[in-house]
């Protein structure tokens, strides 16, 4: 048997390419198929707002294309695992390397190698063009497919506290006194906390201190009477740090810039637990596609005339769809507080990776 862990140059790059034909193959097929499932749930919604038309559709799949690239590339992994693993064992080539001294990890080592280059490329593409489509798609939907804000910064659904009062802002875009607000709505609360006055504007700007509304409407509970007002002042005590810190969407940034909200926001005495759980899933999400080659592998082995080989398969497919069901459960768990963060992002992971280990050893080695 061979000692290195990698076999032959030539059969290295064959595998490989194999493998990663099948990834880029599957991936293509799924994102397609769910691209056009999706467009036609939301292209109702999209077209509903008048001077929507094709270019608007478009730009929604842009930016959700990226969404779903990042969320079925590991899945297109295990399913390519067991496409290339089975043609190989159907083709009575895993026979072959095997009777030449190969070992199963050898075997499936370029397979190990192209996962690892996979998972890079995943993290890469979540941190630089994921996150950022992901923000722009919240805010564009959150503004009923209304015209699509420029600024990169935009964060949505803000709410903040004034003392007792409520403010609170559909988009927010900029950042420190160039900071605006849009779709704006303040709540004046008495000491019982029931609303007895509504102001709501369009449109706000930091007026340091305070924030000034454009043509606010103001809705008295008592008497039930509306009126339009001049432009006013409101919220002195709310600064726009407060403003970034409280309104911190995991998907939209970053680990670099998660990093920081999540620095923000113990300074700021708040819970933090749910954003460390995601902060680690940058990492382990996209390490996952490594596990894949593992999870699938028990497609490889066994005699094609077994009769046995599409029950291995279906086998190594079930293994790793659970992996996908316990590493979402465990992170639900964790952003609960049931887990610990780093405990929720890892632990099915390394449970998966020894499940997967087992089986292989107990199998084939």
């Amino acid at each position: 048997m061979q000692l290195e862990f990698f076999p032959s140059r030539t059969l290295t790059l064959y595998l490989a390419r194999l493998f990663i034909t099948r990834v880029v193959g599957v991936l293509l097929m799924l994102v397609l198929i769910l691209q056009m499932l999706d467009l036609l749930t939301e292209s109702g919604k999209i077209l509903a707002y008048q001077g929507n038309g094709q270019a608007q559709l478009w730009t929604y799949v842009t930016l959700r294309a990226p969404q779903l690239i990042a969320r079925f590339l590991p899945y297109s992994v295990l399913l390519a695992t067991i496409l290339t693993l089975f043609t190989l064992n159907q083709n009575s080539e895993v026979i072959s390397m095997k009777a030449a001294g190969l070992s199963a990890h050898q075997v499936l080592a370029p397979l190990f190698l192209t996962a690892i280059v996979v998972a890079v490329v995943s993290f890469t593409f979540n941190e630089r063009v994921v996150t950022h489509a992901t923000g722009r798609l919240k805010v564009w939907q959150d503004a009923s497919y209304g015209p699509l804000p420029q600024d990169s910064g935009v964060r949505s659904n803000v709410y903040l506290r004034d003392g007792d009062n409520i403010l609170m802002a559909a988009t927010v875009t900029g950042t420190g006194n160039a900071m605006a607000m849009q779709g704006v709505s303040w709540y004046r609360r008495d000491a019982q906390g029931m609303v007895t006055e509504q102001l709501r504007s369009p449109h706000a700007t930091f007026s340091n201190p305070g924030w000034r509304l454009e043509s606010p409407v103001r809705f008295d509970v008592k008497s039930t009477e509306t009126e339009q007002l001049d432009s006013l002042v409101i919220a002195k005590d709310v600064e726009p740090n407060q403003v970034t810190i409280s309104s911190v969407d995991a998907d939209s940034q970053s680990i670099f810039e998660l990093t920081r909200s999540i620095a923000d926001l113990q300074a700021a005495g708040r819970r933090t637990t749910e954003l460390e759980g995601k902060w680690w899933h940058k990492i382990s999400g996209p390490l996952s596609s490594v596990l894949m080659p593992l999870l699938g592998a028990m497609a490889a082995f066994g005699l094609a005339r077994s009769g046995q080989v599409l029950i291995r398969a279906i086998i190594g497919m079930a293994l790793g769809f659970t992996y996908f069901v316990i590493d979402n459960a465990a992170l639900a768990m964790g952003n609960f507080g049931g887990y610990p963060p780093l405990v929720a992002a890892w632990a099915p992971f390394l449970l998966f990776a020894f499940i997967g280990e087992t089986v292989l050893i107990r199998t084939e080695e």
